[in-house]
């Protein structure tokens, strides 16, 4: 008998709903008291797919879900083993009636998410242990800066008028907190990652993620340890630069997050400034012995506090940077990123590229501007390192910082 064209259409969804079902399957099947494996949920991904096929061509509304009522019976009153006490099978039962989901998900049309949304759900179901292992090493002051991160980004933000308010109309409620929401859920992750990974994996990942969360933090707290701990001095000095360098990384994704049209501008600046500063941090760390870098303490930078002291400033920097831009042309933008660089490089940076955005100010003096606070900023860092450590520190320091300043510089002369 010969399948119609209609019936040939419909194989490869079964096929991607079964392969669905033996993906999800093959990861129950490594737990001896699993109430379902291999089978059922390859059953499971095919029953979804011909319950869609079965309501399509009937227009029965009802179908899919008494089959869901009828799956969730069957694994309430089918007879088990009695598993782990502190597994009920719930994520099994769970895991069934996602993949009945991604078969009906399947023959509607999404085949590419279906699959997708197993890949996740089956590495959710592998990586338990590990899972366990990362909220294991979270603090609950770090599950409520993740809470506090998500009404941030998810309830706060989306009710904000998307509207220009106050002098010059430089104050857009909903932009202003998209940016909050950009700087802190990218030092969120890098947060994240220090905690979880754990500092103990080496020295660079303290640079680099320190320079992500935050570069001042990082510089102060290291400074601190060459004062107290002189054995670990060119661990911290290389942890600083590191730290200072990846600033620079940052300010490249934030012009990527908000205006890209920037990047053939400013990428050359911040790549040459990066590539001198890396080739004396490639010297300083084969210089190093064993890794033995001390534990960097820092606050999550999602906190509501911080969040809302980020947003209060770089408010105050949108209307600083476009009175001084009415008043002094493009002389006054340069004055606000040389106030503004000596604590935070972010908001200047944030500010012109929104004033580029919208017409205020050239390429050009963007990269000037950005540049002028990135090194206004090194020199605040380079004056808390003299401070704290001591001159000599400082002096072991200025050939790395001094390479990034003329890096930068020539990258400005060739652009």
């Amino acid at each position: 008998m010969e399948l119609s064209v209609q019936e040939l259409q419909a194989a490869p969804v079964f096929l991607i709903s079964l392969g669905i079902g033996l993906l999800m399957g093959l990861e129950r099947e490594r737990k001896p008291d699993a109430r379902a494996g291999l089978r059922t949920f390859g059953l499971t991904g095919l029953a979804g797919a011909l319950s869609g096929l079965l309501t399509q061509a009937s227009g029965s509304a009802w179908l899919i879900p008494a089959m869901v009522l009828g799956l969730v019976l069957t694994m309430v009153f089918s007879p088990h083993e009695k598993g782990d006490e502190n597994d009920p099978a719930t994520t099994t039962t769970v895991a069934l009636l996602l993949c009945f989901g991604l078969g009906v998900l399947a023959w509607y049309g999404y085949p590419q998410l279906a699959v997708a949304l197993a890949l996740a759900a089956t590495s959710l179901l592998y990586f338990k242990t590990e899972l366990h292992g990362v909220i294991n090493r979270l603090t609950p002051r770090d599950l409520r800066s993740f809470l506090q991160f998500a009404i941030v980004a998810f309830i706060v933000l989306p009710v904000l008028p998307d509207r220009d308010y106050g002098p010059y109309g430089a104050l857009n409620p909903y932009r202003i907190w998209l940016m909050v929401v950009l700087i802190s859920g990218l030092g969120l992750v890098s947060y994240a990652v220090l905690r979880v990974v754990g500092q103990e994996k080496g020295t660079p990942l303290l640079g680099i993620l320190g320079g992500l969360v935050s570069s001042t933090a990082t510089t102060l707290a290291f400074s601190r340890h060459m004062k107290s701990q002189p054995a670990l001095q060119p661990v911290a000095l290389f942890v600083i630069l590191l730290a200072n360098l990846v600033v620079l990384l940052r300010l490249a994704i934030i012009a990527v997050a908000v205006t890209p049209k920037i990047l053939p501008a400013l990428l050359p600046v911040l790549g040459l400034g990066a590539a001198a500063g890396l080739v004396l941090a490639w010297r300083s760390w084969r210089a190093l012995g064993a890794d033995q870098a001390p534990e960097l303490e820092m606050k999550n930078p999602s906190e509501m506090r911080t969040a809302l002291a980020f947003a209060a400033f770089y408010a105050a920097v949108l209307l600083a940077v476009a009175w001084l831009n009415d008043i002094a042309g493009t002389g006054g933008v340069y004055l606000a990123a040389a106030l503004s660089g000596l604590t935070d490089v972010d908001a200047i940076s944030l500010s012109t590229l929104n004033l580029f955005e919208h017409g205020g100010i050239e390429a050009a003096a963007v990269v000037r501007v950005i540049a002028l606070a990135y090194v206004v900023n090194l020199a605040f860092k380079f004056s808390l390192v003299w401070s704290i450590a001591g001159r000599g520190q400082a002096v072991k320091l200025a050939p790395s910082f001094g390479a990034v300043l003329v890096g930068l510089v020539l990258g400005l002369a060739l652009t």
